[in-house]
């Protein structure tokens, strides 16, 4: 117990004294956390502890991150995302190990490990770069989307590559293993591994696997729900917090009893439960346990790094990590120029997928298992995936100070062109801005419209609509736009807490600006009220109103006393919610908010008999 209680320590001071630094020096999380584990490397050598047993343990962090991303996207958002999947992923994957297999052979190496090698090293970091892309605001970016579908495809591809990898063997290391096995196991003290497939034939194994994964879609779909109620029962948070762990580690299980990647399996279920009621309960429930485990294993990693064999190969194993990341950025930014991105997002794409990944040290492991490769080449290609990892980081500050810079530097300029008088600022150019800006143009009113896909703008300026490329939630570029000389401020971007960002500065250095900002929710309306903002459009709020007006007519009614109807309901609504806002605190959903639930349950039958008179009145006439 107390050595568990000292290494618990050890990390936590290691990753409380790093970051904070490393984030303070611009350095980013991720880099601080691979610092951190390198300070303490030679401590937990003295200590004999078990680094890669640790990593296992840690891996358990993409595992979570990746039900976390799954929860962000809806089935139908996936399809649609089909085209970029396969061009963008399966191009980068079949470019990289080509090229990757063609380096290996010209060293002399036999054409099987060469493939391994390539499809080893063809993977990116799933953790690194989705954490970076998140914490510097750049998701939802044309070169963070395109990021993240080639992250995804990876992530998919890692199942055939782990059916793939050991059709590639080499007998006499098949050979060596089993001698080597046959003495290891006298004496041995550990059991085999479970697994519900071994000992079955290949379509039996398909089977079970296709079971497994419906198994999951079904648990997913239909039983998260009727779960969830039953537990709200008891009313306790930590039983939510239990189940939503128990519902990733039982996907998780599941899958490596099949040979399954329990990534993909989360990922999976979170596709499935993206339109949960419990999506966001889900959400915030996990989300603490994914950055400890994540920071976990990039301090691993940082603890794991065989420096004496670095230092003995120290020339040809930078040489190799240099080629590594030369190679892919290469292709990336080929495919880049394929798929038109343009500017920043072309080399955001390029520089932050040029690492080798985390499922790099699974994949070698089971080469290794698996008479693949020869443990001594395995050995280096560890070395170049953490050291890859290790410089992703620079990649990234490399992007932020030089290239980024230089793409707003030209956006500024533009924006100081733009045309005196103009008073209305849009924040987003898609569905909803597209739309109020059409509005307000027929009106001949001049509008300033920042968005942040160069892409939708590439569009937009093909049918002769003039935009300006840029990040709203960024001070400078909201001056540069002209936010101080601005009547109205109108934020109508697909992003929560963009919205919030905005709303927040806004409101509080320009008070004089009117803001109508787009809600995505009840919640958000609340969140952005106690913002300062007192002009909030729930996203779908008017369409579900023009739907129900619909309906009445549908039943007889005619469209004057059906507005009418509609009227008195969003009067009644609006007001409601006026009276509730000081109940409401930030970052508490309603439902676990106790004084907000108490005024509800003391004012909902008068506000019900208020309402249902109103309307039975009007509909009467």
């Amino acid at each position: 117990m107390t050595g568990f209680l000292l290494l618990s320590f050890i990390f936590l001071v290691a990753g409380v004294i790093a970051v904070p630094i490393a984030t303070a020096l611009g350095l980013g999380s991720v880099l601080g956390y691979l610092i951190a584990g390198i300070a303490i490397s030679p401590l937990l050598s003295v200590l004999h502890v078990d680094v890669i047993s640790l990593q296992h343990f840690a891996e358990f962090g993409v595992v979570m991150m990746l039900f976390l991303v799954g929860l962000e996207l809806e089935p139908r958002r996936l399809w649609e995302m089909r085209a970029r999947l396969i061009g963008l992923g399966g191009g980068q994957i079949g470019l990289t190990t080509v090229i990757v297999m063609g380096v290996a052979m010209a060293f002399g190496h036999p054409w099987s490990i060469a493939l391994s090698v390539g499809l080893v090293l063809a993977l990116s970091s799933t953790a690194i770069v989705l954490q970076t892309l998140g914490e510097k605001g750049l998701m939802r970016s044309d070169g963070g989307q395109s990021s993240f579908s080639v992250l995804l495809t990876q992530d998919i591809a890692v199942i055939p590559m782990l059916a793939l990898i050991p059709l590639l063997a080499v007998p006499e290391l098949q050979d060596a293993l089993s001698h080597g096995a046959s003495h290891g196991t006298e004496g041995g003290d550990h059991g085999p591994e479970l697994s519900l497939v071994a000992g079955l034939s290949g379509w039996q194994t398909a089977l079970v696997t296709l079971a497994s994964v419906g198994v999951v879609l079904v648990v997913g779909s239909l039983l998260t729900s009727p779960l969830f109620r039953f537990i709200s029962k008891a009313n306790l948070r930590e039983l939510f917090t239990a189940a939503a762990l128990m519902l990733v580690i039982g996907i998780a299980v599941l899958m490596s009893l099949v040979g399954l990647s329990p990534a993909l399996g989360t990922f999976l279920a979170g596709v499935v439960l993206a339109n949960s009621e419990y999506r966001h309960e889900l959400e915030s429930d996990i989300d603490p346990f994914k950055g400890l485990l994540l920071g976990l294993f990039f301090m691993t990693v940082g603890a794991g790094i065989n420096f004496a064999l670095l230092f003995e190969n120290f020339g040809a194993i930078l040489g190799l990590t240099l080629g590594l990341i030369a190679v892919k950025a290469f292709v990336l930014l080929i495919l880049a120029r394929i798929f038109r991105l343009e500017g920043a997002d072309k080399w955001l794409f390029g520089l932050g997928l040029a690492q080798a990944g985390e499922f790099g040290f699974v994949l070698l492991s089971f080469t290794v298992a698996n008479g693949v490769l020869p443990p001594a080449l395995a050995d280096q290609l560890l070395l170049v995936v953490a050291l890859s990892m290790l410089l992703t980081p620079g990649l990234f500050i490399l992007y932020d100070k030089v290239i980024a810079p230089r793409y707003s530097v030209e956006q500024e300029r533009d924006a100081d062109d733009m045309p005196d008088g103009r008073k209305i600022i849009i924040a987003g150019a898609g569905r909803v801005g597209g739309v109020i800006n059409r509005v307000l143009a027929a009106a001949q009113y001049d509008t300033t419209v920042m968005d942040y896909s160069s892409h939708r703008l590439e569009v937009l300026k093909r049918f002769g609509l003039k935009h300006y490329f840029g990040d709203a939630s960024r001070p400078d570029l909201l001056h540069a736009a002209g936010i101080a000389e601005a009547r109205v401020l109108i934020v109508a971007i697909d992003d929560r807490e963009k919205i919030d960002e905005i709303v927040k500065y806004v409101s509080l250095n320009f008070p004089k600006v009117h803001i109508i900002a787009r809600a995505m929710d009840r919640d958000h309306v609340y969140d952005l009220w106690a913002y300062g903002c007192r002009d909030i459009i729930r996203e779908t709020y008017d369409s579900s109103l023009r739907m129900s007006r619909s309906v009445l007519e549908a039943l007889g009614h005619d469209r004057e006393t059906a507005d009418k109807a509609i009227r008195f309901f969003d009067e009644a609504d609006r007001k409601t919610m006026i009276e509730m806002s000081d109940a409401h605190e930030v970052g508490v959903p309603l439902h676990q908010n106790d004084a907000f639930v108490a005024r509800v349950r003391e004012r909902v039958d008068s506000w019900q008999e208020e309402l249902h008179s109103q309307m039975a009145e009007t509909l009467k006439k």
